[in-house]
Protein backbone atom coordinates (compact mmCIF):
# COMPACT_ATOMS: atom_id res chain seq x y z
CA UNK A 1 0.00 0.00 0.00
CA UNK A 2 0.29 1.38 -1.61
CA UNK A 3 -0.51 0.40 0.49
CA UNK A 4 -0.97 -1.17 -0.17
CA UNK A 5 -8.95 0.44 -1.55
CA UNK A 6 -9.47 1.47 -0.14
CA UNK A 7 -12.39 3.09 0.77
CA UNK A 8 -10.95 4.14 3.56
CA UNK A 9 -9.09 1.35 4.25
CA UNK A 10 -5.70 1.72 4.33
CA UNK A 11 -6.69 3.17 6.95
CA UNK A 12 -8.89 4.28 9.07
CA UNK A 13 -7.45 3.63 12.59
CA UNK A 14 -10.09 2.21 15.23
CA UNK A 15 -8.85 4.99 17.65
CA UNK A 16 -10.76 8.09 17.47
CA UNK A 17 -13.27 6.59 15.27
CA UNK A 18 -16.71 8.45 16.22
CA UNK A 19 -19.94 6.81 15.57
CA UNK A 20 -22.64 8.00 13.17
CA UNK A 21 -26.64 8.51 14.74
CA UNK A 22 -27.67 6.73 10.91
CA UNK A 23 -28.48 3.75 13.07
CA UNK A 24 -30.85 1.20 10.52
CA UNK A 25 -31.68 -2.51 11.10
CA UNK A 26 -29.46 -5.27 8.95
CA UNK A 27 -32.08 -6.16 5.91
CA UNK A 28 -33.00 -9.72 5.27
CA UNK A 29 -31.15 -11.05 2.33
CA UNK A 30 -33.56 -12.07 -0.26
CA UNK A 31 -33.18 -16.21 -1.91
CA UNK A 32 -30.90 -15.06 -4.16
CA UNK A 33 -28.47 -13.38 -1.54
CA UNK A 34 -28.62 -15.99 0.91
CA UNK A 35 -27.59 -18.53 -1.56
CA UNK A 36 -24.54 -16.69 -2.33
CA UNK A 37 -23.79 -16.35 1.36
CA UNK A 38 -24.28 -20.47 1.60
CA UNK A 39 -22.05 -21.08 -1.38
CA UNK A 40 -19.00 -19.01 0.57
CA UNK A 41 -19.82 -20.57 3.13
CA UNK A 42 -19.94 -24.04 1.90
CA UNK A 43 -15.85 -22.50 0.00
CA UNK A 44 -14.91 -21.13 2.72
CA UNK A 45 -11.77 -23.57 3.34
CA UNK A 46 -10.76 -23.66 -0.39
CA UNK A 47 -10.65 -20.01 -0.61
CA UNK A 48 -8.61 -20.53 2.53
CA UNK A 49 -6.34 -21.98 1.04
CA UNK A 50 -5.72 -20.25 -1.81
CA UNK A 51 -5.05 -16.92 0.45
CA UNK A 52 -2.72 -18.96 2.81
CA UNK A 53 -0.83 -19.83 -1.12
CA UNK A 54 0.05 -16.24 -2.00
CA UNK A 55 0.23 -15.10 1.65
CA UNK A 56 3.11 -17.80 1.80
CA UNK A 57 4.61 -16.60 -1.96
CA UNK A 58 4.74 -12.90 -0.61
CA UNK A 59 5.44 -11.37 -4.01
CA UNK A 60 6.52 -7.79 -4.68
CA UNK A 61 4.93 -5.68 -6.59
CA UNK A 62 5.40 -6.46 -10.09
CA UNK A 63 6.76 -9.65 -9.41
CA UNK A 64 3.29 -11.72 -8.45
CA UNK A 65 3.52 -14.02 -10.83
CA UNK A 66 2.22 -17.26 -8.91
CA UNK A 67 0.00 -15.44 -7.52
CA UNK A 68 -1.71 -13.57 -10.20
CA UNK A 69 -1.36 -17.14 -11.86
CA UNK A 70 -3.07 -18.78 -9.29
CA UNK A 71 -6.12 -16.17 -9.87
CA UNK A 72 -6.10 -16.16 -13.23
CA UNK A 73 -6.16 -20.89 -12.82
CA UNK A 74 -9.17 -20.10 -10.36
CA UNK A 75 -11.16 -17.79 -12.60
CA UNK A 76 -10.86 -19.45 -15.97
CA UNK A 77 -11.67 -23.52 -14.41
CA UNK A 78 -14.93 -21.25 -13.53
CA UNK A 79 -15.72 -20.23 -16.82
CA UNK A 80 -14.04 -16.84 -16.95
CA UNK A 81 -12.35 -15.68 -20.20
CA UNK A 82 -9.06 -14.58 -19.01
CA UNK A 83 -6.84 -11.78 -20.80
CA UNK A 84 -3.19 -11.97 -18.91
CA UNK A 85 -0.82 -9.53 -19.72
CA UNK A 86 -2.77 -6.37 -20.06
CA UNK A 87 -1.67 -2.78 -19.67
CA UNK A 88 2.09 -3.84 -20.62
CA UNK A 89 1.73 -5.77 -17.48
CA UNK A 90 2.94 -9.50 -17.26
CA UNK A 91 1.26 -9.94 -13.78
CA UNK A 92 -1.85 -7.77 -14.77
CA UNK A 93 -5.36 -9.69 -15.87
CA UNK A 94 -8.98 -9.12 -16.37
CA UNK A 95 -11.40 -11.88 -16.19
CA UNK A 96 -14.50 -12.12 -18.06
CA UNK A 97 -18.12 -13.42 -17.65
CA UNK A 98 -21.42 -13.13 -19.46
CA UNK A 99 -22.58 -10.30 -22.16
CA UNK A 100 -24.13 -7.01 -22.21
CA UNK A 101 -24.78 -4.40 -19.59
CA UNK A 102 -24.78 -3.63 -17.02
CA UNK A 103 -21.15 -4.31 -16.68
CA UNK A 104 -19.99 -4.74 -12.49
CA UNK A 105 -15.96 -4.76 -12.23
CA UNK A 106 -14.25 -6.03 -9.39
CA UNK A 107 -10.81 -5.25 -8.14
CA UNK A 108 -8.19 -7.79 -7.08
CA UNK A 109 -4.53 -7.24 -5.50
CA UNK A 110 -2.35 -9.58 -4.60
CA UNK A 111 0.97 -7.54 -4.13
CA UNK A 112 3.08 -7.89 -0.96
CA UNK A 113 5.50 -5.45 0.71
CA UNK A 114 9.15 -5.16 1.34
CA UNK A 115 10.25 -6.65 4.62
CA UNK A 116 7.15 -7.72 6.94
CA UNK A 117 8.17 -10.94 6.52
CA UNK A 118 6.99 -13.21 9.72
CA UNK A 119 5.11 -16.22 10.65
CA UNK A 120 1.69 -16.53 11.39
CA UNK A 121 2.23 -16.37 14.96
CA UNK A 122 1.16 -13.34 17.82
CA UNK A 123 4.62 -12.96 18.18
CA UNK A 124 7.23 -11.45 15.60
CA UNK A 125 9.00 -14.19 14.18
CA UNK A 126 10.80 -13.38 10.99
CA UNK A 127 11.25 -15.66 7.95
CA UNK A 128 14.48 -15.84 6.89
CA UNK A 129 15.41 -15.21 3.05
CA UNK A 130 11.79 -13.79 2.43
CA UNK A 131 12.09 -10.44 0.93
CA UNK A 132 8.20 -9.19 1.61
CA UNK A 133 5.40 -9.99 3.68
CA UNK A 134 1.64 -9.38 2.71
CA UNK A 135 1.33 -6.57 5.64
CA UNK A 136 -1.38 -5.07 3.85
CA UNK A 137 -3.19 -8.58 3.39
CA UNK A 138 -3.60 -8.18 -0.45
CA UNK A 139 -3.26 -11.88 -0.21
CA UNK A 140 -6.71 -11.67 1.40
CA UNK A 141 -8.08 -9.13 -1.06
CA UNK A 142 -7.36 -10.97 -4.46
CA UNK A 143 -8.87 -13.76 -2.98
CA UNK A 144 -12.04 -12.40 -1.73
CA UNK A 145 -12.33 -10.02 -5.11
CA UNK A 146 -12.06 -13.38 -7.14
CA UNK A 147 -14.53 -15.66 -5.03
CA UNK A 148 -17.23 -12.07 -4.89
CA UNK A 149 -16.86 -12.57 -9.10
CA UNK A 150 -17.36 -16.44 -9.00
CA UNK A 151 -20.88 -15.82 -7.12
CA UNK A 152 -21.73 -13.04 -9.23
CA UNK A 153 -20.76 -15.52 -12.41
CA UNK A 154 -22.94 -18.16 -10.98
CA UNK A 155 -25.68 -16.14 -10.37
CA UNK A 156 -25.56 -14.91 -14.00
CA UNK A 157 -25.25 -18.17 -15.33
CA UNK A 158 -28.56 -18.79 -13.75
CA UNK A 159 -30.32 -16.85 -16.85
CA UNK A 160 -29.10 -12.93 -15.79
CA UNK A 161 -28.35 -10.50 -18.59
CA UNK A 162 -24.91 -8.30 -17.41
CA UNK A 163 -21.35 -8.90 -17.65
CA UNK A 164 -18.82 -9.27 -14.53
CA UNK A 165 -14.78 -8.67 -14.63
CA UNK A 166 -12.43 -9.36 -12.12
CA UNK A 167 -9.22 -7.26 -12.68
CA UNK A 168 -6.09 -8.53 -11.48
CA UNK A 169 -4.59 -5.15 -10.40
CA UNK A 170 -0.83 -5.66 -9.56
CA UNK A 171 1.93 -3.51 -7.47
CA UNK A 172 -0.68 -1.44 -5.73
CA UNK A 173 1.90 -0.81 -2.93
CA UNK A 174 4.05 2.11 -4.62
CA UNK A 175 3.79 0.87 -8.30
CA UNK A 176 0.68 2.72 -9.38
CA UNK A 177 -0.54 -0.56 -11.05
CA UNK A 178 -4.13 0.61 -11.66
CA UNK A 179 -3.22 4.05 -13.21
CA UNK A 180 -1.65 2.00 -16.33
CA UNK A 181 -4.72 -0.01 -16.60
CA UNK A 182 -7.12 3.05 -16.70
CA UNK A 183 -4.74 5.20 -18.36
CA UNK A 184 -5.23 1.76 -21.48
CA UNK A 185 -9.02 2.33 -21.34
CA UNK A 186 -9.64 -1.17 -19.80
CA UNK A 187 -12.70 0.56 -17.29
CA UNK A 188 -14.24 2.69 -20.39
CA UNK A 189 -17.30 0.02 -20.53
CA UNK A 190 -17.53 -0.79 -17.17
CA UNK A 191 -20.56 1.15 -15.05
CA UNK A 192 -19.50 0.92 -11.35
CA UNK A 193 -16.35 -0.97 -9.49
CA UNK A 194 -16.46 -2.41 -6.40
CA UNK A 195 -13.57 -3.19 -4.19
CA UNK A 196 -12.40 -3.56 -0.61
CA UNK A 197 -9.55 -3.57 1.97
CA UNK A 198 -8.25 -5.66 4.90
CA UNK A 199 -8.25 -3.55 8.16
CA UNK A 200 -9.02 -3.99 11.61
CA UNK A 201 -12.82 -2.70 11.26
CA UNK A 202 -15.98 -3.67 9.52
CA UNK A 203 -16.69 -0.29 7.56
CA UNK A 204 -18.19 0.51 4.32
CA UNK A 205 -17.80 4.54 4.31
CA UNK A 206 -18.22 6.59 1.54
CA UNK A 207 -14.31 8.19 2.57
CA UNK A 208 -11.53 9.75 0.45
CA UNK A 209 -7.97 9.16 0.21
CA UNK A 210 -4.64 11.24 -0.72
CA UNK A 211 -3.09 11.57 -4.09
CA UNK A 212 0.28 10.49 -4.37
CA UNK A 213 3.15 10.99 -6.69
CA UNK A 214 6.85 9.08 -6.03
CA UNK A 215 9.74 9.33 -7.39
CA UNK A 216 13.59 8.33 -7.07
CA UNK A 217 16.24 10.65 -7.26
CA UNK A 218 19.57 9.64 -8.60
CA UNK A 219 22.56 12.21 -7.61
CA UNK A 220 26.09 11.72 -9.71
CA UNK A 221 29.45 13.00 -8.35
CA UNK A 222 32.96 12.62 -8.76
CA UNK A 223 34.67 9.78 -6.51
CA UNK A 224 38.05 10.57 -5.02
CA UNK A 225 39.89 9.20 -1.93
CA UNK A 226 37.80 10.65 1.19
CA UNK A 227 41.26 11.61 3.04
CA UNK A 228 44.26 12.00 0.12
CA UNK A 229 42.53 14.27 -2.02
CA UNK A 230 38.95 15.04 -0.72
CA UNK A 231 38.54 18.47 -3.21
CA UNK A 232 39.09 16.60 -6.09
CA UNK A 233 35.21 14.47 -5.32
CA UNK A 234 32.72 15.78 -5.37
CA UNK A 235 29.82 14.05 -3.28
CA UNK A 236 26.54 12.65 -4.80
CA UNK A 237 25.79 11.80 -1.00
CA UNK A 238 26.19 15.34 0.00
CA UNK A 239 23.83 15.92 -3.03
CA UNK A 240 21.20 13.99 -1.18
CA UNK A 241 21.35 15.39 1.92
CA UNK A 242 21.65 18.91 0.84
CA UNK A 243 18.22 17.84 -0.87
CA UNK A 244 16.78 16.63 2.13
CA UNK A 245 17.23 19.40 4.02
CA UNK A 246 15.89 22.03 1.67
CA UNK A 247 13.27 19.79 1.55
CA UNK A 248 12.61 19.88 5.69
CA UNK A 249 12.83 23.15 5.57
CA UNK A 250 9.99 23.21 3.30
CA UNK A 251 7.27 22.14 5.68
CA UNK A 252 6.80 24.79 7.77
CA UNK A 253 5.85 26.76 4.34
CA UNK A 254 3.29 24.07 2.78
CA UNK A 255 0.27 23.25 3.57
CA UNK A 256 0.40 21.35 7.18
CA UNK A 257 -1.90 18.42 6.13
CA UNK A 258 0.84 17.68 3.43
CA UNK A 259 3.07 14.27 3.77
CA UNK A 260 6.12 14.21 2.44
CA UNK A 261 8.78 11.18 3.22
CA UNK A 262 11.70 9.51 2.25
CA UNK A 263 14.53 6.89 2.42
CA UNK A 264 17.91 6.87 1.13
CA UNK A 265 18.45 4.31 -1.17
CA UNK A 266 21.67 4.57 -2.17
CA UNK A 267 24.94 6.22 0.15
CA UNK A 268 27.63 5.00 -0.83
CA UNK A 269 29.97 2.00 -0.63
CA UNK A 270 32.74 2.79 2.01
CA UNK A 271 33.39 6.43 4.02
CA UNK A 272 36.69 6.84 2.57
CA UNK A 273 35.41 7.02 -0.74
CA UNK A 274 33.50 9.78 -2.09
CA UNK A 275 30.37 8.80 -3.45
CA UNK A 276 30.00 9.11 -7.05
CA UNK A 277 26.19 7.80 -6.92
CA UNK A 278 23.54 8.13 -4.41
CA UNK A 279 19.79 7.89 -4.69
CA UNK A 280 16.96 9.06 -2.34
CA UNK A 281 13.22 8.02 -2.82
CA UNK A 282 10.37 10.63 -2.22
CA UNK A 283 6.95 10.28 -1.35
CA UNK A 284 4.48 13.24 -1.18
CA UNK A 285 0.63 12.99 -0.79
CA UNK A 286 -1.82 15.70 -0.28
CA UNK A 287 -5.75 15.38 -0.50
CA UNK A 288 -5.85 17.80 -3.28
CA UNK A 289 -4.11 17.31 -6.30
CA UNK A 290 -3.15 20.60 -7.48
CA UNK A 291 -1.96 21.18 -4.26
CA UNK A 292 -0.30 17.81 -4.40
CA UNK A 293 1.30 19.38 -7.97
CA UNK A 294 2.93 22.45 -6.95
CA UNK A 295 4.86 20.47 -4.08
CA UNK A 296 5.87 18.07 -6.32
CA UNK A 297 7.78 20.70 -8.40
CA UNK A 298 9.33 22.66 -5.01
CA UNK A 299 10.68 19.22 -4.52
CA UNK A 300 12.14 18.76 -7.92
CA UNK A 301 13.34 22.86 -7.57
CA UNK A 302 15.35 21.90 -3.97
CA UNK A 303 16.84 18.75 -6.01
CA UNK A 304 18.03 20.99 -8.87
CA UNK A 305 19.43 23.25 -6.14
CA UNK A 306 20.96 20.40 -3.92
CA UNK A 307 23.08 19.47 -7.10
CA UNK A 308 23.83 23.29 -8.20
CA UNK A 309 24.91 23.63 -4.79
CA UNK A 310 27.55 20.46 -4.20
CA UNK A 311 29.08 20.26 -8.11
CA UNK A 312 27.01 17.37 -8.66
CA UNK A 313 24.36 15.99 -11.20
CA UNK A 314 20.95 14.89 -10.31
CA UNK A 315 18.03 13.35 -12.14
CA UNK A 316 14.70 11.96 -10.97
CA UNK A 317 12.04 9.19 -12.19
CA UNK A 318 8.95 9.69 -11.16
CA UNK A 319 7.72 5.80 -10.45
CA UNK A 320 3.98 6.51 -9.30
CA UNK A 321 1.17 8.68 -8.72
CA UNK A 322 -2.39 8.53 -7.67
CA UNK A 323 -5.50 10.31 -7.66
CA UNK A 324 -7.46 11.17 -4.41
CA UNK A 325 -10.68 8.27 -3.91
CA UNK A 326 -13.49 10.08 -5.21
CA UNK A 327 -16.41 8.62 -3.01
CA UNK A 328 -19.93 7.89 -3.93
CA UNK A 329 -22.77 8.32 -1.54
CA UNK A 330 -25.50 6.71 -3.20
CA UNK A 331 -22.99 3.12 -4.09
CA UNK A 332 -21.52 3.34 -0.20
CA UNK A 333 -24.82 3.28 1.40
CA UNK A 334 -25.86 0.19 -0.77
CA UNK A 335 -22.68 -1.37 0.37
CA UNK A 336 -23.17 -0.95 4.12
CA UNK A 337 -26.75 -2.00 3.91
CA UNK A 338 -25.39 -5.37 2.70
CA UNK A 339 -22.49 -5.11 4.96
CA UNK A 340 -25.07 -5.14 7.92
CA UNK A 341 -26.59 -8.08 6.58
CA UNK A 342 -23.10 -9.83 6.87
CA UNK A 343 -22.15 -8.95 9.88
CA UNK A 344 -18.75 -9.19 11.22
CA UNK A 345 -16.87 -11.87 12.22
CA UNK A 346 -16.89 -14.00 15.82
CA UNK A 347 -13.41 -15.26 17.16
CA UNK A 348 -13.20 -19.00 18.57
CA UNK A 349 -11.05 -19.63 21.93
CA UNK A 350 -7.93 -19.98 19.76
CA UNK A 351 -8.60 -16.92 18.02
CA UNK A 352 -9.41 -15.02 21.02
CA UNK A 353 -6.49 -15.92 22.37
CA UNK A 354 -3.98 -14.61 19.61
CA UNK A 355 -6.06 -11.58 19.36
CA UNK A 356 -5.28 -11.07 23.26
CA UNK A 357 -1.49 -11.86 22.17
CA UNK A 358 -1.48 -9.48 19.21
CA UNK A 359 -2.86 -6.64 21.27
CA UNK A 360 -0.39 -7.14 24.24
CA UNK A 361 2.27 -5.69 21.42
CA UNK A 362 0.65 -2.49 20.77
CA UNK A 363 1.74 0.85 22.14
CA UNK A 364 0.15 2.30 25.23
CA UNK A 365 -3.35 3.58 24.51
CA UNK A 366 -3.77 1.36 21.48
CA UNK A 367 -5.52 -1.79 22.45
CA UNK A 368 -8.95 -2.46 21.73
CA UNK A 369 -11.59 -4.88 22.80
CA UNK A 370 -10.79 -8.06 20.43
CA UNK A 371 -14.80 -8.54 20.27
CA UNK A 372 -14.95 -5.21 17.93
CA UNK A 373 -14.37 -7.82 15.21
CA UNK A 374 -17.77 -8.57 15.30
CA UNK A 375 -18.96 -4.57 14.87
CA UNK A 376 -20.60 -3.38 12.11
CA UNK A 377 -19.30 0.49 12.09
CA UNK A 378 -22.32 2.76 11.60
CA UNK A 379 -22.63 4.74 7.95
CA UNK A 380 -20.79 8.02 7.35
CA UNK A 381 -21.12 9.83 4.33
CA UNK A 382 -18.12 12.09 2.78
CA UNK A 383 -18.89 15.30 4.87
CA UNK A 384 -18.74 13.28 8.38
CA UNK A 385 -15.28 10.83 6.86
CA UNK A 386 -11.94 12.18 7.78
CA UNK A 387 -9.35 11.78 5.07
CA UNK A 388 -7.41 8.28 4.80
CA UNK A 389 -4.04 8.92 5.69
CA UNK A 390 -3.08 6.78 3.11
CA UNK A 391 -2.90 6.77 -0.66
CA UNK A 392 -4.52 3.86 -3.70
CA UNK A 393 -4.23 3.63 -6.94
CA UNK A 394 -7.88 3.05 -6.94
CA UNK A 395 -8.28 6.55 -6.82
CA UNK A 396 -7.98 6.67 -10.41
CA UNK A 397 -10.00 4.00 -11.22
CA UNK A 398 -12.84 6.42 -9.12
CA UNK A 399 -12.12 8.51 -11.44
CA UNK A 400 -12.35 7.07 -14.35
CA UNK A 401 -15.80 5.12 -13.32
CA UNK A 402 -18.18 5.22 -10.43
CA UNK A 403 -16.11 3.40 -7.41
CA UNK A 404 -17.28 1.74 -4.24
CA UNK A 405 -15.47 -0.07 -1.26
CA UNK A 406 -15.59 -1.27 1.82
CA UNK A 407 -12.88 -2.51 4.73
CA UNK A 408 -13.42 -5.57 6.95
CA UNK A 409 -11.44 -6.76 10.46
CA UNK A 410 -9.25 -8.92 8.77
CA UNK A 411 -6.61 -7.96 11.72
CA UNK A 412 -6.76 -7.65 15.38
CA UNK A 413 -8.27 -4.63 15.51
CA UNK A 414 -6.16 -1.28 16.69
CA UNK A 415 -3.62 -3.19 14.24
CA UNK A 416 -1.86 -0.88 11.54
CA UNK A 417 -1.31 -1.77 8.19
CA UNK A 418 1.78 -2.60 6.90
CA UNK A 419 3.09 -3.77 10.44
CA UNK A 420 3.86 -7.43 11.37
CA UNK A 421 0.96 -7.95 13.70
CA UNK A 422 -1.09 -7.43 10.27
CA UNK A 423 0.95 -9.94 8.20
CA UNK A 424 0.01 -12.55 11.14
CA UNK A 425 -3.48 -12.16 11.45
CA UNK A 426 -3.63 -11.93 7.37
CA UNK A 427 -1.53 -15.60 7.53
CA UNK A 428 -4.34 -17.62 9.62
CA UNK A 429 -8.05 -17.80 10.26
CA UNK A 430 -8.76 -14.56 11.64
CA UNK A 431 -8.07 -12.39 8.01
CA UNK A 432 -9.31 -15.50 6.32
CA UNK A 433 -12.60 -15.33 8.29
CA UNK A 434 -12.90 -11.34 7.30
CA UNK A 435 -12.06 -12.17 3.86
CA UNK A 436 -15.11 -14.08 3.55
CA UNK A 437 -17.09 -10.90 4.99
CA UNK A 438 -16.12 -9.07 2.20
CA UNK A 439 -16.45 -11.76 -0.68
CA UNK A 440 -20.24 -11.86 0.42
CA UNK A 441 -20.68 -7.77 0.93
CA UNK A 442 -18.84 -7.55 -2.49
CA UNK A 443 -21.27 -10.11 -4.41
CA UNK A 444 -24.00 -9.06 -2.70
CA UNK A 445 -23.54 -5.32 -3.47
CA UNK A 446 -23.15 -6.46 -7.39
CA UNK A 447 -26.18 -8.27 -7.41
CA UNK A 448 -28.39 -5.47 -6.23
CA UNK A 449 -26.52 -3.19 -8.79
CA UNK A 450 -27.96 -5.90 -11.72
CA UNK A 451 -31.18 -6.02 -10.18
CA UNK A 452 -31.84 -1.99 -9.52
CA UNK A 453 -30.39 -0.02 -12.80
CA UNK A 454 -32.03 2.94 -11.33
CA UNK A 455 -29.28 2.65 -8.74
CA UNK A 456 -26.32 2.86 -11.24
CA UNK A 457 -28.11 5.55 -12.90
CA UNK A 458 -28.37 7.91 -9.20
CA UNK A 459 -24.65 6.57 -8.51
CA UNK A 460 -23.25 7.77 -11.64
CA UNK A 461 -25.02 11.27 -11.66
CA UNK A 462 -23.54 11.71 -8.05
CA UNK A 463 -20.22 10.51 -10.01
CA UNK A 464 -20.23 13.03 -12.77
CA UNK A 465 -21.69 16.18 -10.74
CA UNK A 466 -18.29 15.58 -8.67
CA UNK A 467 -15.67 15.10 -11.46
CA UNK A 468 -16.98 18.52 -13.14
CA UNK A 469 -18.21 18.89 -16.81
CA UNK A 470 -14.87 19.64 -17.67
CA UNK A 471 -12.84 17.28 -16.03
CA UNK A 472 -10.08 14.98 -18.34
CA UNK A 473 -8.10 12.45 -16.84
CA UNK A 474 -3.86 12.79 -16.83
CA UNK A 475 -2.23 10.45 -14.96
CA UNK A 476 0.10 11.93 -12.57
CA UNK A 477 2.47 9.46 -13.64
CA UNK A 478 2.48 10.77 -16.85
CA UNK A 479 3.06 8.55 -20.41
CA UNK A 480 5.69 6.58 -18.88
CA UNK A 481 5.79 2.85 -19.50
CA UNK A 482 4.79 0.34 -16.89
CA UNK A 483 8.00 0.56 -14.15
CA UNK A 484 7.94 -2.67 -13.70
CA UNK A 485 11.75 -2.58 -11.84
CA UNK A 486 10.66 -0.14 -9.60
CA UNK A 487 11.55 -2.39 -6.38
CA UNK A 488 15.06 -2.30 -7.45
Amino acid sequence: MQKHLLTLALLLPLAGYTQSAKKSAAPAPDKDKQAVIASLNNRFAEYAGISKQIWDFAELGYQEEKSSLLLQEQLKKEGFDVKAGVAGIPTAFVATYGSGKPVIGILAEYDALPGLATEAKPEFTPIQGQKGGHGCGHNLFGTASAAAGIEVKNWLKAGHTGTVRVYGCPAEEGGSGKVYMVREGLFNDVDVVLHWHPGSQNAADAGTSLANKNAKFRFRGIAAHAAASPERGRSALDGVEAMNFMVNMMREHIPSDTRIHYVITKGGEAPNVVPAFAEVYYYARHKDRDILQSVWKRIENAAEGAAKGTGTKVEWEVLGGVYNLLPNVTLAEAMHKNLQTVGGIQYTPEETAFAQKISETFGEGQKVPVTNAALVKDFRDASESATSGGSTDVGDVSWAVPTVGLQTATWVPGSSAHSWQSTAASGMSIGQKGMLVAAKTLALTALDLYKTPALIEKARAEWQQKRGADFKYEALLGDRAPALDYRK
